[in-house]
C-alpha cells in the first residue's frame, strides 16, 4: 500500500464523500444539469488559477532537480486543464476575459487557499497532500466513470470531453508521478506521528473538494 492508499483509508468517509459525491455520479450518468455544470466549470477556471499558484510554490519548496522537473509538470498539467475550460466555456459564449471577472465563490476561495496556506506554512509533503485529492482524485474519477475505456462513453454524453480529459493518458501519468512524488517525500521526512497529521490535512482537502461540487450543485438549484 503507497502512501496515498494509506491517506485514503485513513480518512475514507472524507474520501467517500468527495468522489462518489451527488455530482459525480450524475455527471458519469450524464444527468448533471447543464446549470450545475457551467457553474462549477466557471469556478474551476479560476481555482486551477490558484492551483498553479501552489505547484509554482511546489517549485520553490523543491530540493532536487527530479522535484522541481515534478512540479514543472503539475504546472504544465494544470494550464492545459485551464485550455479545456476555456472551450468548454467557448460554447456557452463566454470569453476568457469574462471568465476573469466571474467573482470566486467561498468554495473556490476556501480550497484554494487552504492549500496554498499548507505549501507556506509547511513544507513540500505538506504542500502535496494537500494537492492530492484534486491531482490524483480527479485521475480516480476519470478512471471509475470509463471502466469500459473512453471510447464506449456514447457520442452525445454532454460530458463526454470532461470525462475523458481527467482518464485520458496524459492525466493518468501525472497521477501516476504524483504518487511516486509522495512516496519519495515520506520516505525522507514522514513519521507515523507525522502520519496522522497528514491524513487529518488530507481528510480535509477532501471534504473541501466535495463542497465545491456540492456548490455546483447548489447554484443550478
Amino acid at each position: 500500500m503507497d502512501v496515498f492508499d494509506r491517506l485514503k483509508q485513513a480518512a475514507d468517509q472524507d474520501w467517500q464523500s468527495y468522489v462518489d459525491h451527488r455530482f459525480v455520479r450524475e455527471l458519469g450518468a450524464g444527468t448533471l444539469p447543464q446549470a450545475a455544470f457551467r457553474a462549477y466549470l466557471v469556478q474551476d477556471y479560476l481555482f486551477l488559477i490558484q492551483f498553479s499558484r501552489a505547484w509554482a510554490l511546489a517549485a520553490y519548496k523543491s530540493r532536487t532537480i527530479l522535484e522541481i522537473r515534478a512540479a514543472q509538470a503539475g504546472l504544465s498539467g494544470i494550464l492545459d486543464e485551464t485550455e479545456l475550460h476555456v472551450r468548454l466555456c467557448g460554447r456557452w459564449g463566454l470569453t476568457p476575459e469574462q471568465l476573469h471577472s466571474v467573482p470566486e465563490h467561498q468554495a473556490t476561495v476556501a480550497y484554494t487557499r487552504f492549500v496554498l496556506d499548507c505549501g507556506a506554512a509547511g513544507d513540500l509533503l505538506d504542500l502535496h497532500v494537500a494537492l492530492a485529492p484534486c491531482v490524483i482524485g480527479y485521475a480516480e474519477i476519470g478512471k471509475a466513470l470509463t471502466p469500459n475505456g473512453i471510447d464506449k462513453i456514447p457520442a452525445d454524453h454532454p460530458y463526454r470531453e470532461w470525462i475523458g480529459e481527467y482518464a485520458g493518458d496524459a492525466f493518468q501519468q501525472l497521477a501516476v508521478g504524483s504518487r511516486k512524488l509522495l512516496d519519495d517525500l515520506a520516505e525522507r521526512s514522514m513519521t507515523e506521528r507525522r502520519f496522522a497529521e497528514l491524513a487529518a490535512l488530507f481528510g480535509k482537502a477532501s471534504r473541501l473538494e466535495a463542497d465545491f461540487w456540492q456548490m455546483g450543485l447548489d447554484a443550478a438549484a
